[in-house]
């Protein structure tokens, strides 16, 4: 597998330069970004995994989202550029969905099929789920109540305020789990973990994260341009290209790590990859993007449609029922899972 995204990452990348510049058609483009975005986000991933060992799941769990989500986030800031708003907000939709059904759902599913129960640390869990209630339900869902009469300005007025605060929780919860309360929480699990060699140093490894975060920053920009034509082409709405394609193209460095480190039993980390990298989407991303978005010609007030909320409301509650008990199999994978292909089909249709 190692040498497949190798071999797509040596390719894609001369590819992507070439076909900008020479103007090859925009869905053989489209088609090329997306699969080099992938191969990069695999080699980010592996970096990721190695810095997870040498400084321990909470913070390369944080890593791993950090460096996955900035793929995204290079991305929706070019489409903000471009006056998207409507991709970007439904691109934040899809990596909610993506996040806590796609990415949970088959890490869940395949460490399942080998391991008959997995667990993970409870403590951390429920943290997680008070969290992901307030970043979904408190800050995405009530905004939308107070917003129906208020004229645009006031929208990017209110939003702006609710990033400020939401950036200064979410900071503040870092704070709580990797200093003030580090190691309070501990379960048996994480603390009886076995010592295992990283594949590259600390060093190759975030030089390599460097590299391949800019290679994507390039893509990216590039990836952007592609949307109008190949959503012409195929049909599909700005909603579907948002929340499907490019949630699960930016989100490809933590599909492949969960997956992984599930299959690995590695749970206490591929859970932390899942509802961590969540967090930082909706706590973090989203209010960043949002005040970016001053500097650009078109505002973006946080205010997402009814069947996003409704979407990422249900995936975050169906999250939070499955993981409190600390404890998951392949069946609840498989639950995730079909959640997220509803929701697809969904968002497909409309």
């Amino acid at each position: 597998m190692g040498r497949i995204f190798f071999l797509m990452m040596a390719a894609g990348i001369p590819l992507s330069i070439a076909g900008s510049v020479l103007h090859w058609p925009s869905t053989l483009m489209f088609i090329i970004y997306c699969l080099t975005i992938i191969a990069l986000a695999s080699y980010m991933g592996r970096a990721t995994e190695s810095l997870a060992i040498i400084a321990g799941p909470r913070i390369g769990g944080l890593l791993n989202a950090t460096f996955g989500n900035a793929v995204e986030l290079i991305i929706s800031i070019f489409a903000l550029r471009e006056g998207l708003v409507g991709i970007v907000l439904a691109s934040l939709t899809g990596s909610v969905l993506g996040n806590l059904l796609l990415v949970a759902g088959l890490s869940f599913f395949i460490g399942g099929l080998k391991y008959k129960r997995q667990e993970f640390n409870v403590y951390d869990a429920r943290h997680n789920s008070g969290l992901l209630m307030f970043a979904v339900i408190v800050a995405f869902v009530i905004p939308e109540v107070f917003t129906i009469n208020m004229t645009e300005p006031k929208k990017l007025t209110m939003s702006v305020g609710i990033s400020i605060i939401m950036i200064l929780l979410y900071l503040a919860a870092l704070y709580f789990k990797l200093v003030s309360h580090r190691g309070v929480y501990q379960s048996n699990l994480e603390a009886e973990e076995e010592k295992e060699e990283p594949e590259w140093s600390g060093m190759r490894a975030t030089l390599i994260l460097f590299l391949a975060t800019l290679a994507v920053a390039y893509i990216s920009e590039n990836l952007v341009h592609t949307f109008h034509s190949v959503a012409k082409q195929f049909g599909w709405s700005e909603l579907f290209i948002g929340v499907i394609i490019v949630a699960i193209v930016g989100n490809a460095a933590e599909h492949a790590s969960a997956v992984l480190l599930a299959y690995k039993n590695k749970m206490d980390i591929a859970v932390e990859i899942a509802i961590g990298s969540t967090l930082q989407i909706a706590m973090f991303v989203a209010p960043v993007l949002v005040i970016c978005s001053l500097f650009f010609q078109t505002g973006m007030p946080l205010v997402f449609t009814l069947p996003e909320l409704v979407a990422m409301a249900s995936s975050v509650l169906l999250m939070i029922v499955i993981s409190n008990d600390g404890d998951t199999n392949w069946f609840e994978g498989a639950t995730l899972l079909a959640a997220y292909i509803i929701m697809g089909i969904g968002f497909f249709l409309l």
